[in-house]
């Protein structure tokens, strides 16, 4: 099969060079719907492959916390990507929905469409006050959602699903509706969740999923902040933007909440000083996200001060007292040096970090920045997984380099976390 695989790219690549003048107007757009449908069975074989790896446990074997993970380190894939390879390797996984995507008749998106509503419809069907063929009603709505994709995109095929016992079962739809929204609520509560992107060009995407409970206490507390006022010339995104900022001032402000690296709460920005001009410069969260000079001087009107002293290379030279745990001053050290999880392609950053000791602090290792290395939670179980085969040791510039065990490489070539030094 891998030879297959193989020659299928060579195939692909040779057409993809091809001259295209030669078509008529009409064979350009039957070869654009030929080309589509095969890179459609290319997404399915992606899927499968995708499935096998993650029922045979590679990801965590090789160190990563999720198949996502793993596939942005093996494909070099953003995460968005490589969230939706995951997503379709789950919906394809059902031999029919494949079958669907493979004959023509839908392809991955709108086959995810028709996995996932299929999976919607409640389980106790039967167990409805009107007797019904739950087998039955599973083969019309599988049909319908078919025949429908013939006609429709993925994102309308998604709304006419929700309500798909309305076309094969209306005497059944608004009690069945009923469980279904129990079901949903269920599903909702497991699904929620935050997400905060990368920075690009200065912006941060917050995209999230929230229960309808939960979207109703964060609407109340934004309400308030949101108000229309003629002078206010923002618009009502940017008003929410600002209030949801606002409260999590406000937040930080109060001392209900938990400690954070053995400190309060705050917001960390390292910075660049010149002492001959006596001017700040650019600055970096500790997050990663880049601050221009003049938000710089803005933040700190209403900082503490926290002065940590760099080398020539950006070595840290003094960064407080020794400590039995990587608190205060040299966890503020670490954020600097480290910028995040130094696992080999994690992007974790130093908020959801923990100290590691190289030598362990229980036979004799001191804390020191030359002894710690920042992990993520599961990196820091696998390091000391004596199973796993990991060794950590510091390189040449005193940033930590990582040996894999020889079933990841034989050779046992030291690799680094690239991703948070080219920041």
């Amino acid at each position: 099969m891998l030879a297959q695989v193989e020659q299928l790219g060579d195939d692909a690549a040779m057409l993809a060079a091809a001259p295209l003048w030669q078509l008529t107007d009409a064979s350009l757009a039957d070869a654009l719907r030929l080309a589509r449908r095969a890179e459609q069975a290319v997404l399915v074989l992606q899927a499968r492959l995708v499935h096998e790896a993650a029922d045979r446990g590679i990801p965590a074997e090789q160190g990563h916390r999720s198949t996502a993970g793993w596939l942005r380190s093996l494909l070099l894939l953003d995460p968005q990507p490589a969230r939706d390879l995951v997503k379709q390797a789950t919906a394809l996984h059902d031999p029919s929905i494949q079958q669907v995507v493979l004959d023509g008749q839908a392809d991955v998106r709108q086959a995810t469409v028709i996995a996932s509503t299929l999976h919607a419809i409640p389980d106790n069907l039967a167990g409805l006050d009107d007797p019904v063929d739950s087998a039955q009603i599973m083969q019309d709505a599988s049909k319908a959602m078919i025949d429908l994709a013939g006609q429709l995109p993925a994102y309308q095929l998604r709304r006419v699903g929700e309500r798909i016992l309305d076309h094969v079962a209306p005497e059944i739809a608004d009690q069945a509706d009923r469980a279904a929204l129990t079901r949903q609520e269920a599903r909702a509560q497991q699904r929620r969740g935050l997400t905060l992107s990368m920075p690009l060009n200065g912006m941060v995407r917050i995209s999230g999923l929230l229960g309808a409970e939960d979207a109703a206490v964060v609407h109340a507390a934004l309400h308030p902040l949101c108000q229309p006022d003629p002078k206010d010339n923002r618009t009502p995104a940017q008003q929410r933007v600002d209030a949801l900022t606002d409260i999590c001032r406000l937040a930080l402000r109060t001392t209900e909440l938990p400690v954070d690296g053995g400190e309060p709460p705050q917001l960390s920005v390292t910075v660049a000083y010149d002492p001959l001009t006596q001017t700040l410069g650019a600055g970096t969260t500790d997050t990663g996200q880049r601050l221009s000079p003049e938000t710089v001087r803005r933040l700190a009107c209403d900082a503490r001060i926290l002065p940590i002293i760099l080398g020539g290379q950006g070595q840290i030279l003094n960064a407080g007292r020794r400590r039995r745990h990587a608190t205060g001053a040299i966890r503020r050290a670490l954020h600097i040096r480290d910028k995040g999880c130094t696992f080999p392609g994690c992007d974790r950053p130093p908020r959801w970090t923990e100290g590691h000791h190289l030598q362990h602090w229980s036979r004799g290792g001191p804390t020191n920045l030359d002894n710690l290395a920042l992990l993520c939670r599961q990196h820091h179980q696998l390091i000391h997984d004596p199973t796993a085969g990991w060794q950590i040791r510091l390189g040449p510039d005193r940033r930590p380099d990582f040996i894999p065990p020889p079933d990841i490489d034989p050779s046992r070539q030291p690799q680094r976390n690239l991703y948070h030094q080219r920041q």
